[in-house]
């Protein structure tokens, strides 16, 4: 497992222990969590090498959020035997939330059915934990700033979260709390995952909200999900209670999924079945920091990037690619990002970038300052300034010595292809007036030389990178990598809209 990761691992594993590199700014002693020093045993992030890990994947799926809840996410809840967690950033009112609320009602009322009919046996209470970050202005505002989070009482549940009363649950023996974490002034607790029995894992890039967003989520289980419970317990429960031992006594039916949940559609939706095992892993947490660095004025030096696993690894990824980048991220405003992909344009390296257009306008100016929009137009304009200033020329008939034929001698490439595109709504006729045709792209996906795959919840802009806790998951894989780049070329075909194309360079 290390020797397949051992060429991202080692650079990676180089800038974390060298805190005085100049790319970056130390922030571990005060990030939640910390992945760095070993304080005590009972500090649970404290090792990296914890984050190096193996998978099993299962799946890999497109859609928006409403589309993969209830075709994945609720089905595998209605299987759990004893434990259900779920960690999201936003929490609304919308088709994700009724659907999950329907389903926990749905398995309490099984429960409870199952409970009734075996008198004296014993049924294991199941544990549901849901955790979030950002339920509106009011709630962020108000928000306790302590690492306790805010613990919703019972009573709140149906009136605020849209849940099932407390009575309904504790007749169907579940054990459910909701607890929120955030910091002012706007550090939101970003990641995305769903634990089902500690054994299987959906990282979906979705929130329980109502946005018809392009989103992907995969599914894996083995010991990289014993890593992501570290992450879990080291930020949402860190007195987590072993889970009892498996009775096989769980009330929860197969069946109960096609009787009554309606799995909602989209014409981006593509499921790809997998099942690979042994697939060589890395967890990317980017803890909790929340000094922004802003810098007020434009004739500021852009601030170095905090310190974490996420940051340090897709820099690395950024310096380690030899042929090709792949980058869809809802928004880049991330200034580390973007020099990165100029290093590796100058290299040779063909860069394609998919963003979203005028997405959260407001909050890419409050975190970042700018836009994505005038972050690439100054990428396209720097781009062409390295193109300019570079020693290669076309080649020349004559036989004469050319800047182009000394930058052969010296072994310098090509500068590499650069193509920028928009995310659009589907403008084939089947898309039209559909409702769950999504209208904006919220996947967070880098492919690098068509062998490293990184998923998860961090964006390519500046709030992922130095305000909010992300999490992302590292693939290396080259097949994992073709059937993920191959069905999110399939649904972009008609969603795409090529605002920035350079020239091929001739053969000679």
């Amino acid at each position: 497992m290390t020797t397949a990761l051992d060429a991202f691992v080692g650079p990676w594993r180089y800038h974390l222990d060298h805190n005085g590199d100049s790319k970056f700014r130390d922030t571990r002693k005060t990030q939640f969590p910390d992945y760095y020093h070993q304080r005590s045993p009972a500090d649970l992030g404290a090792d990296a090498d914890t984050l190096v890990t193996t998978s099993h994947i299962h799946s890999f799926q497109l859609g928006t959020g409403a589309s993969i809840y209830t075709q994945s996410i609720l089905p595998a809840i209605l299987q759990a035997r004893r434990e259900i967690i779920l960690v999201t950033c936003f929490w609304a009112q919308s088709d994700t939330l009724a659907a999950l609320s329907n389903t926990i009602a749905q398995l309490a009322q099984e429960r409870e059915r199952l409970i009734s009919s075996q008198p004296g046996a014993a049924i294991e209470p199941l544990r549901i934990r849901i955790c979030f970050s950002s339920r509106s202005l009011f709630q962020k505002l108000f928000h306790p700033n302590s690492k306790d989070g805010f613990v919703y009482p019972p009573h709140t549940w149906p009136s605020q979260l849209g849940l099932p009363a407390a009575e309904a649950l504790r007749a169907g023996a579940i054990d459910l709390q909701v607890k929120t974490l955030f910091f002012l002034p706007f550090s939101v607790m970003h990641p995305k995952f769903v634990i089902i029995d500690r054994q299987r894992a959906w990282l979906p890039s979705c929130n329980v909200s109502w946005e018809p967003w392009f989103e992907g989520c995969v599914d894996i289980s083995g010991s990289a999900v014993s890593s992501l419970m570290r992450f879990y317990q080291s930020v949402w429960e860190r007195d987590l209670p072993s889970l009892p031992a498996d009775r096989n006594t769980s009330p929860i039916s197969p069946e109960l999924a096609p009787s009554w949940l309606t799995a909602i559609q989209s014409p981006a939706s593509r499921f790809a079945p997998l099942s690979m095992e042994s697939a060589p892993t890395v967890l990317l947490p980017s803890s909790h920091h929340q000094n922004p660095c802003f810098r007020p004025f434009p004739w500021m030096d852009d601030p170095k990037p905090p310190l974490t696993p996420l940051n340090v690894a897709i820099s690395c990824l950024l310096e380690l690619a030899q042929h090709a980048i792949y980058l869809q991220t809802p928004n880049l405003t991330s200034a580390s990002v973007i020099d990165g992909i100029l290093q590796a344009l100058g290299r040779g390296v063909h860069v394609t970038i998919v963003a979203g257009k005028n997405m959260m306008l407001l909050e890419q100016i409050v975190t970042a300052g700018t836009t994505t929009s005038r972050c690439l137009k100054s990428l396209i304009r720097r781009y062409h300034n390295l193109k300019a200033s570079s020693v290669m020329q076309p080649r020349r008939d004559d036989a004469s010595a050319t800047n182009l034929d000394m930058d052969l001698e010296a072994g310098r490439p090509r500068l590499g292809q650069l193509r920028i595109a928009y995310f659009r709504r589907g403008v084939d006729d089947q898309a039209k007036g559909v409702s769950e045709e999504p209208v904006q792209s919220h996947l967070k996906l880098t492919i690098v030389d068509d062998e490293y795959t990184v998923l998860g919840s961090g964006n390519m802009d500046r709030a992922s990178w130095f305000t909010s806790q992300e999490l992302g998951i590292l693939f290396r894989s080259v097949q994992f990598a073709n059937v993920v780049s191959g069905i999110v070329n399939d649904v972009l075909k008609t969603r795409t809209m090529t605002i920035y194309e350079s020239s091929r360079p001739r053969d000679d």
